[in-house]
């Protein structure tokens, strides 16, 4: 234990810059900086507080090593790493309010590290969680038939018929976030003023909505494949490609975007409150060190993720099921929107508007827990390469 403590010791007084005997705000900044990545103040002044008892906004050797000792790590490197990971937290769906990448960021090997980093652990986790999320779909358009059809795909097709149409859901999932926070990032530098530390909530609303709705429009096909995909039976397609080229064959150009309306409209009360409850009860949380470990934070998480599914999940459905048009009989979704909605009822009741939700819940937490750990793990690989 002393020898841990002597090493942090040293550690304490190289990111002490100014031999002050406290940790401030510049020091954070130098130190990301020399590890080839910029922050705006407003994040540094989380890290701080993060660390800070007194609410004096430095830090001093005692709440360094409290600290230190409250969080596990071996290195300045996984103390970072894990000041990164505190600050968002990603609870393994599309999210409509992307991660805030700090100003100045626009290095390439910051770019790198997050893209590569995210993108291989987005991709082991959408992997692992693929058989989830496939029972969500059938149970969004097939409703309780889902499970009789899905013992029978197994029957017929194995295992591996559980990862249908995984290989399209990796090939959008990095793009599509790198796109919406590129946008998101730009728009940021013309919505905030000067003097303004960090977005309001609903300038985070506002942004979060458009990026996503953008993004999501670029790569909107990739989604329809993705449903076809897993609703298909005895090897309707072959492969991704054959799956596109029978739609553009059999069915319009327009059937790439069928369901974009409510998949879009689902986005404003998922981002609204989402983001309202996020922010709430994370700076809450921060104010208080009781409540500021990992698990605790992404508990927290979760709790916004679960909100903003409740409110969109109705839209949600409606939009699957027009996705699947012309595809599943059993779905026989209306031309409308409206008429979706109407339909569904009728047929299902209340009930049927959230079909599949607790499957979307249990994919939450492995998909979380998967992408959280092993984004660690990429970044600190890629930024050794």
């Amino acid at each position: 234990m002393m020898d841990r403590e002597r090493k942090w010791k040293i550690h304490f007084h190289d990111l002490d810059k100014n031999n002050c005997g406290v940790i401030d705000q510049e020091d954070i900044i130098c130190l990301f900086k020399e590890l080839g990545v910029v922050i705006s103040k407003a994040n540094a002044k989380s890290i701080i507080q993060m660390m800070d008892k007194d609410s004096s906004m430095t830090v001093d050797w005692a709440e360094f090593l409290h600290y230190v000792i409250l969080n596990p790590v071996d290195s300045i490197g996984e103390l970072v790493s894990s000041w990164k990971h505190s600050l968002v937290f990603d609870v393994g769906e599309s999210r409509a309010m992307p991660i805030e990448f700090p100003e100045g960021a626009s290095g390439f090997g910051a770019w790198r590290t997050f893209v590569l980093a995210a993108g291989l652990a987005d991709a082991v986790s959408r992997t692992v969680t693929a058989p989830i999320d496939r029972l969500k779909t059938q149970l969004q358009v097939h409703g309780s038939k889902a499970f009789s059809q899905g013992f029978q795909e197994i029957r017929a097709g194995g295992l591996r018929s559980m990862w249908q149409g995984n290989a399209v859901n990796v090939l959008k999932g990095t793009p599509q976030s790198t796109l919406q926070c590129l946008i998101y990032a730009q728009m940021k530098v013309c919505t905030q003023n000067s003097a303004q530390e960090t977005l309001t909530v609903q300038q985070r609303f506002g942004l979060g909505c458009v990026s996503g709705a953008a993004a999501h429009a670029a790569f909107y096909p990739l989604e329809v494949l993705k449903v076809r995909l897993n609703l298909q039976q005895a090897v309707t397609y072959h492969g991704v490609w054959a799956c596109a080229r029978s739609i553009y064959r059999h069915e319009s150009l327009s059937s790439f975007y069928r369901g974009f309306k409510p998949s879009v409209l689902c986005m404003i009360p998922y981002a609204g409150v989402e983001c309202a409850v996020h922010q709430s009860i994370i700076n809450w949380a921060k104010g208080d060190p009781a409540y500021n470990s990992d698990s605790q934070l992404f508990f927290f998480s979760f709790v916004a993720f679960a909100s903003g599914q409740i409110t969109s999940y109705p839209l949600a459905v409606i939009r699957t099921q027009q996705q699947a048009q012309a595809f599943s009989s059993d779905s026989r979704p209306a031309s409308g929107m409206l008429d979706g909605l109407v339909g569904t009822y009728e047929r299902r009741g209340v009930r049927g508007f959230y079909n599949g939700m607790g499957a979307s819940f249990v994919r939450a937490f492995p998909c979380a827990l998967i992408n959280y750990t092993l984004t660690r793990k990429f970044e600190e690989l890629v930024s050794s390469i």
